[in-house]
């Protein structure tokens, strides 16, 4: 039995492995979902006196995305989120995270602004409790400021419409 026992492990391993690649990292379980958002109060991207708190996100359904200047799939994302923001569907968030005001705010003027409001999170105050680990992440959240569905990665056209669209129809219909 000795003699069989590295390759047991090594079958085992094997299984392990294809058991693992077989899951959508963009759909691990969070623990964040239908909790309400953290609270916060962190400034605006364009003006630092004005304090945001988690109370924007109060009466309407909303779409809070992760972003940075730095971040390469971010700019894979953006013309999603502008084609998004023409809609007017839905209110959209912005989370510049792990950035200096200045590039962003230069990002955002090179590639368009999606969003209606800007959280400014240099420091991961607001990130940490969201349990954000890279960008983009994006949430949605319903009128009463719960967290409703998360999605790490990038967002496609197949995304919104699959994913996206109906959970704020639901949402809406909510209330």
């Amino acid at each position: 039995m000795k003699r069989f026992a590295p390759l047991i492990l090594f079958v085992l391993l094997g299984i392990a492995f294809a058991f693992a690649l077989t899951r959508d990292p963009r759909k691990l379980d969070s623990v964040i979902i239908d909790q309400p958002f953290p609270d916060f109060s962190l400034s605006e991207l364009y003006d630092p006196d004005a304090v945001l708190t988690e109370s924007l996100l109060q009466g309407q359904v909303s779409v809070i995305n992760v972003f940075g200047s730095w971040c390469v799939a971010c700019s894979v994302e953006h013309p999603i989120l502008m084609d998004i923001a023409r809609e007017d569907r839905v209110n959209m968030i912005g989370i510049n995270w792990r950035d200096e005001r200045a590039k962003g705010q230069a990002w955002l003027a090179e590639r368009g602004d999606p969003y209606n409001i800007i959280i400014f999170d240099p420091e991961s105050v607001l990130a940490i409790p969201l349990g954000v680990v890279g960008a983009p992440e994006t949430f949605i959240t319903d009128a009463s400021g719960r967290i409703r569905y998360k999605h790490i990665g990038p967002i496609d056209r197949v995304d919104w419409e699959n994913t996206f669209k109906p959970l704020i129809a639901k949402l809406e219909a909510e209330g």
